[in-house]
């Protein structure tokens, strides 16, 4: 009887703070305003695909400099404060391409000027020996660095980012080395320092390692930014696609509309066809709802109309599971047991289709959604909308289901003889 108060009140606390976040449309403790973030279709904005200039680049490095290039555009996307934009790589034959999606965006020609402009990688060096005197450039630049890689240390085993320089690079790197010893040498990227090493001492090889207290990922991300001024990729644009808001506004206002149909025509339904069972799991999900639309501002999920529509489907996911538990219920109450005893064995005999149903519909999802990348995957920011809102719906349904409608069941249904 106390654990059924405790994961009553584990609910009741659930429901009241998914309510207490799905309704202020202010600023919260969070320092940010939770709302629902829009994609592209829904709060319009502009489709562009860019085509990488490949030839001048060594094959060995083309997969390197593509990301390059993919972490260059979206640093200069942040500038235009765009909510979650989407950009992706992709390789069509042989073929590398950008694809950035820019919701809400309304600058669209400066926008399409910053993307496809080339990263400009700067040396500089301290005007005096102290950091606050500032920075004034060399004559170092991202044309004389080759690559940068992640390596190990032999010693400690720690990441470091090497820099491999050309001929020429490696001559003004000496100089600038000698002459720095003990000093700050900072790498500027777009005008952004990026780093900014302390010359332990003078570098006449051509090579250099930048140390640090670095994790494996901040290592990838240095070098990631290095090789978007090292391997200079070349962009031009081959497609634009201009969505207008009204589009988005017409198409979210069906979208609703026509869930709020569903909804209540399964809250029906339920209600009718089980009595208060029914009623007791028509709680449950709208307990469901409450939950999944909370997440989805604390997240956040980009919600795009494939993205509703996985939400749809997993609501008729989450009654699905009801329905099964209430008809094992009935098949145990007819064949004489008592409710409360038919209640618990049909939910254990209904988990078996409940969790298979659902593991394989996981699955699904997460092939749809491609966390890895995998080129011969889907790589659609709609797809994986779509994978996502209909993934995070099962497990919140697989918890309504189980745990909300079954403590519900316990509590409130009279206990029949």
């Amino acid at each position: 009887m106390k654990q059924k108060r405790l994961l009553l009140l584990l609910i009741i606390f659930l429901t009241i703070a998914s309510i207490f976040i799905d309704i202020p449309p202010g600023p919260t403790i969070l320092k940010r305003e939770l709302v629902i973030k829009q994609g592209l279709d829904l709060a319009g904005g502009t489709h562009l695909v860019f085509q990488a200039e490949m030839k001048d680049i060594p094959s060995q490095d083309r997969d390197s400099a593509i990301e390059a290039a993919r972490g260059n555009i979206e640093r200069r996307v942040n500038f235009f404060g765009v909510s979650e934009p989407t950009i992706q790589t992709s390789k069509v034959g042989g073929d590398y391409r950008l694809i950035v999606e820019l919701p809400g965006i309304k600058e669209i020609d400066r926008a399409i000027d910053l993307i496809g402009s080339t990263a400009q990688l700067e040396f500089w060096e301290q005007k005096e020996a102290t950091p606050s005197a500032g920075f004034i450039p060399t004559d170092l630049t991202g044309k004389d660095l080759k690559r940068s890689q992640v390596r190990f240390d032999q010693n400690t085993g720690q990441p470091v980012v090497s820099l491999e320089f050309s001929p020429e690079g490696g001559k003004k790197f000496a100089d600038i080395t000698s002459r720095n010893v003990g000093k700050l040498v900072a790498i500027f990227l777009d005008q952004r320092m990026i780093s900014s090493p302390v010359v332990e001492e003078p570098i006449t090889s051509g090579d250099a390692i930048i140390r640090g207290q670095f994790t494996l990922d901040q290592a990838k991300d240095l070098s990631i930014k290095l090789n978007a001024g090292a391997l200079p990729v070349p962009i031009k644009i081959i497609e634009q696609r201009n969505i207008g808001a009204t589009l988005g506004f017409e198409s979210v206002q069906r979208s609703i509309r026509a869930g709020l149909v569903g909804l209540l025509m399964v809250v029906f339904f339920m209600g009718a066809y089980y009595g208060r069972l029914g009623i007791l799991a028509d709680i449950a999900l709208i307990i469901y709802g409450l939950i999944t639309l909370a997440l989805y501002k604390l997240i956040p999920v980009t919600l795009t109309l494939p993205g509703i529509a996985g939400f749809i489907l997993s609501v008729g996911m989450a009654v699905d599971a009801n329905i099964l538990i209430f008809e094992r219920m009935k098949e145990e109450i007819r064949s004489g047991k008592p409710l409360d005893v038919s209640m618990e064995l049909g939910f254990g005999r209904a988990w078996d289709s409940i969790r298979d149903a659902n593991i394989c519909t996981l699955i699904t999802c997460f092939i749809l959604f491609n966390p890895f990348n995998f080129s011969f995957l889907n790589v659609s920011g709609m797809v994986r909308g779509f994978a996502l809102t209909l993934g995070l719906g099962i497990f919140i349904s697989l918890f309504t289901g189980i745990v909300v409608t079954r403590t519900l069941l316990r509590v409130f249904a009279r206990k029949e003889t």
